[in-house]
């Protein structure tokens, strides 16, 4: 993995306490990006009907 220079928002010279990020306005940018699903880590397609195991309609006691 290639290692990058600057902030990997808008590209600005890193500060360590927001490490890789610039400020924290770039670092909750990122994390905005990943709650609002802009990024997407690929994977095998999903079946929505699909029974996951978790959701076994009984109850835990």
């Amino acid at each position: 993995m290639a290692k990058r220079d600057g902030c990997p928002i808008c590209g600005k010279a890193t500060e360590p306490e927001f490490k890789p990020f610039c400020s924290r306005g770039c670092k909750d940018r990122d994390l905005l990006q990943w709650l609002g699903e802009g990024y997407r880590v690929p994977g095998e397609a999903v079946d929505p009907n699909a029974q996951s195991g978790l959701d076994t309609g009984r109850d835990a006691d």
